[in-house]
């Protein structure tokens, strides 16, 4: 029984204190594993990506491995054609091939080549992305849809068009700037410069995609901000928006990076194989000559296998960006 005090408060009596001490607390809800939202395992993600995994091992882990192979083997036509047994011959074709200076000169024109390409694809990609946020709605599609025909127009069917443009005999460029028969593959700067313009051309609309992307997440009242304080649009775009964007802008360049660095199509299809006497060679190039031009095809695996170490360390500098970017977001 419960008694009551002068002040009308009912107080519990000695069996209800005593069942309320001895009542079971109520149980914490159970946390969720960490970095898991759904509270799945963490293999979970990894069982989605089983399929895709194994079917980029089928298709790559065996290439790979015959790659690497045969950089370490004498493998001539001879070998091709069944004929003489392989000999092993450890790391004599990369000694081989590090104490060619061709293959150094190779090196040093794809990896300016490459940083050309980039930069020219950044600064195409991020002007027209700023001006896709200046135009108006139907001016907007048209640049977006010749964007997306220049993004998925084949790499060897732009580059007999851009051939077809520039063609001292044909094309209409030589004639309206006044060039008469000029060879733009004749020299090795020029042809170097054509296929730079071929390949800005059709890589600049994955950049400019993007970047108007991330600029349209912009908030407004910021860029406002700015330009009520009296900047300039360059000063907006070098001081606000560049910043906001870097992770998108990190992300682009490295993707930028490792597909200018492994440029084969535009430059073999352009200067017929790598120009005159050998001179817009870049490393693609240069192991597929090494290979089947000339039948070395331990020589152009060994190429193959420098090209696959440089392209996975960026790679790896990619990943690991995107998923810094991707906490930053």
């Amino acid at each position: 029984m419960s008694s009551s005090t002068g002040l009308g408060r009912i107080e519990p009596s000695a069996a209800e204190r005593g069942a309320a001490r001895t009542a079971p607390a109520p149980k914490a809800p159970r946390r969720r594993p960490r970095g898991h939202p759904l509270g799945g395992s963490r293999w979970t993600p990894w069982l989605y990506l089983a399929p895709a995994l194994a079917v980029l091992a089928a298709l790559l882990v065996y290439p790979v491995y015959q790659l690497g192979l045969i950089s370490f083997l004498q493998y001539t036509q001879a070998q091709v054609s069944g004929g003489e047994p392989t000999s092993f011959q450890g790391l004599d074709n990369y000694a081989t091939l590090f104490s060619d200076s061709q293959f150094w000169s190779v090196l040093l024109a794809t990896l300016v080549f490459a940083a050309a390409c980039v930069i020219g694809t950044l600064a195409v990609g991020c002007t027209l992305a700023v001006l896709l946020t200046r135009v108006r709605a139907l001016p907007r599609l048209a640049l977006m849809l010749a964007a997306l025909g220049a993004w998925a127009t084949p790499a060897i069917t732009g580059s007999t068009v851009w051939m077809f443009l520039f063609d001292p005999d044909f094309g209409p460029v030589d004639r309206l700037l006044g060039l008469g028969d000029h060879s733009w593959t004749y020299g090795r700067y020029s042809a170097f410069l054509l296929v730079l313009l071929e390949v800005v051309w059709c890589s600049f609309p994955f950049v400019m995609i993007t970047v108007y992307a991330g600029i349209r997440a912009i908030p407004g009242e910021v860029l406002e901000a700015a330009a009520l304080d009296g900047a300039s649009q360059w000063r907006i775009w070098r001081s606000v928006t560049a910043p906001m964007l870097r992770p998108i802008l990190t992300v682009v360049t490295i993707q930028s990076v490792i597909w200018d660095f492994k440029v084969f199509t535009q430059i073999y299809v352009m200067t017929n194989g790598g120009g005159i006497a050998g001179q817009n060679l870049v490393l693609n190039v240069y192991a597929y000559q090494k290979a089947f031009a000339s039948s070395q095809y331990s020589l152009g695996s060994a190429i193959g296998v420098v090209m696959l170490l440089i392209l996975l360390a960026a790679t790896l500098v990619y990943l690991r960006v995107l998923r810094r970017g991707g906490e930053e977001l």
